[in-house]
């Protein structure tokens, strides 16, 4: 499907709408400006119906099973939204600033082309929403497995505020239809790409010259354990997000570093960490048939491939947690497959300079004394998230993205000489 000047349509429209986007947008972009108050105003109404239970059936028709909205419904709130401008733009983000000889004005960057996965939920939809509150047409290529979701959300958004609709299309392509995003790229003045390395090259090609290249590109996330506050939450706490998130997000935990050498100590963590892990996945029906055969999977690769000598598997039922020799951060097998390494602190930081560029949040936990040293020591390292256990892949109000203010990224400013 696809969505146009706030209509749903079928595929087959693709070829007649294409060609004819350039002109549309022309013809938007010589109008009304979209100003950031209509769209604060859409989303916090839609916000509100949403708590309400409104759309409680039309999210069971899309979201995944056991996915809900509940942590991002606050960020839909005018509050939010507002505070979100407030933070990365100013408080006055599009006033005229005037100095001795010119006035400046913030603009929006233009067309904004957005490429997102399909590991989270709504992404396409909060993508689009930035691009939106800082008043840029947005193209946005749907994700495999969306499933419809972000197409139902942008039609009640044009229905909310119809001065919405013509900043904003949607097209349900696959990555392989080369000359259709080739066109979409050609009209951009920023491609935002939440992909991995192969998206990101993929879109270097595609994007025209002089074109902005926005990367949110796939990040690594792990918790590091030095003792405890409160030993039994906190691995209670860490369990719960590594089944709950599936460790499909940039944020989840895909390795549990201990701040040991001793590879008796890892061992010992993992068996006392499995039990916790047991637990939470319990809680999750449904899913270990998948997280039981991804972890054998990846350990008969492994085999195979003679990188195993020196693991150590501890097996649960729908999950397991993974002793590994070395210290390299790395993408777990997932679905409730841990990794643990020992990583002693005076080693963490040419540890995970390794990795510079990928890393995104650490799950501290660690005896109350160590917080604000470890937490010093993480940033240096690179990371751009410091959470408790459990709330790695939490949102909130004000938080930059991946250490960048991501509103910043889709303006530009103008000078004029008075």
């Amino acid at each position: 499907m696809i969505f146009a000047n706030g209509t749903l349509l079928p595929d087959s429209e693709r070829k007649n709408i294409i060609p004819r986007l350039e002109e549309e947008i022309g013809r938007t972009r010589m109008g009304p400006p979209l100003e950031a108050e209509a769209v604060i105003a859409a989303v916090d109404a839609l916000g509100k119906r949403l708590s309400n239970g409104e759309f409680d059936q039309l999210l069971a028709q899309f979201l995944p099973a056991g996915v809900t909205l509940d942590e991002l419904l606050p960020l839909l709130r005018r509050e939010a939204l507002e505070e979100k401008l407030r933070t990365e733009l100013g408080n006055d983000p599009f006033d005229t600033r005037d100095f001795q000889k010119t006035t400046a004005r913030v603009y929006p960057l233009g067309v904004l082309l957005h490429v997102t996965p399909g590991n989270m939920p709504g992404l396409p939809v909060y993508s689009a929403l930035e691009g939106l509150l800082t008043g840029n047409v947005n193209l946005v290529k749907l994700p495999h497995g969306d499933k419809g979701l972000s197409l139902a959300a942008f039609s009640l958004l044009a229905e909310q505020e119809p001065r919405i609709a013509p900043y904003l299309y949607a097209f349900d392509l696959s990555s392989r239809e080369e000359a259709d995003l080739k066109a979409l790229a050609a009209l951009a003045d920023g491609v935002v790409t939440w992909g991995g390395d192969r998206a990101v090259t993929a879109l270097r090609a595609l994007a025209p010259a002089g074109c902005r290249l926005i990367e949110w590109g796939h990040r690594l996330s792990f918790a590091y354990v030095s003792g405890y506050e409160d030993k039994q939450a906190e691995l209670s706490e860490l369990a719960g997000h590594i089944v709950e998130t599936g460790q499909r997000l940039c944020s989840s935990c895909q390795v549990i570093f201990l701040d040991t050498d001793s590879r008796e100590e890892g061992a010992a963590f993992c068996r006392e960490f499995l039990p916790y892990l047991n637990a939470a996945a319990a809680k999750r029906p449904g899913t270990g048939a998948q997280a039981t055969l991804s972890g054998h999977t990846a350990l008969l690769e492994r085999i195979v491939e003679g990188r195993a000598e020196g693991e150590g598997l501890f097996q649960g039922k729908g999950c397991s947690v993974i002793l590994r020799p070395d210290r390299e951060l790395e993408l777990s097998p997932m679905e409730g497959n841990v990794l643990v390494k020992c990583l002693p602190s005076g080693e963490l930081l040419p540890t995970l300079r390794r990795q510079k560029g990928r890393l995104q949040t650490a799950g501290l936990v660690c005896a109350p004394e160590k917080r604000e040293a470890l937490t010093a020591l993480l940033a240096r390292a690179g990371l751009t998230r410091v959470t408790r256990a459990g709330r790695m892949s939490a949102s909130f109000p004000g938080e930059a993205h991946d250490g960048e203010y991501s509103l910043r990224r889709y303006i530009r400013i103008v000078d004029t000489e008075i």
